[in-house]
């Protein structure tokens, strides 16, 4: 598996808090439009909104690395609320957008498209500024968002997300997210390909 451009735990330490940037995606995330980015931005308010007054302290865990960020939001409206009722598309849609926030800055990768049915995973990522036809450089993102539950759920959920991007029909190396909106953590993992 290729190397991943994680920051080291001495600078992750060092650092203060960082802005978890879920808003705005598709100025940095070239396979994220304007649509998908404003839907992936109001589900993930509504879901910290439920929880947690702004901002929102996160923790991201990526292997022994862990780095602390502030995820901002406004307020939704009572409008906004309503359109994500449903709490399946709510915890999906808005775990897109605080996991693709997250990648990035704790790995410098973006969404450069959504991946085909059947690859077990979301969205294709590379690197920041490089090429978009270089699918050598890719990885796969299998992301999953959970509303409610602690550590533990957490940590079942990202062992069941790797084991479908595992399944995958890709070759190419595979990233796990599982964002928890309660408990106000993002893990992060590669699969480990066999």
């Amino acid at each position: 598996m290729r190397a991943i451009n994680i920051i080291p735990d001495n600078e992750l330490s060092s650092m203060t808090k960082r802005s978890l940037p879920f808003r705005d995606l598709f100025n940095r995330h070239p396979g994220v439009t304007l649509g998908p980015s404003e839907s992936y931005s109001e589900a993930a308010s509504v879901c910290l909104d439920r929880h947690h007054i702004s901002p929102a302290d996160f923790t991201i865990e990526r292997g022994n690395s862990t780095l602390q960020t502030i995820a901002e939001r406004e307020t939704p409206s009572e409008r906004i609320r309503r359109s994500w009722a449903n709490e399946t598309d709510r915890t999906t849609n808005g775990a897109y957008g605080l996991a693709l926030a997250a990648i990035e800055i704790s790995d410098n990768l973006v969404a450069i498209g959504r991946a085909e049915n059947g690859t077990g995973a979301d969205y294709y990522l590379g690197p920041a500024n490089g090429s978009l036809e270089d699918f050598e450089q890719c990885f796969r993102l299998e992301v999953s968002g959970v509303d409610h539950g602690g550590t533990n759920t957490l940590n079942n959920r990202l062992r069941q997300k790797k084991e479908q991007a595992l399944a995958g029909k890709s070759n190419l190396p595979a990233i796990a997210a599982v964002v928890g909106f309660l408990a106000t953590q993002i893990l992060i993992a590669d699969v480990e390909l066999k």
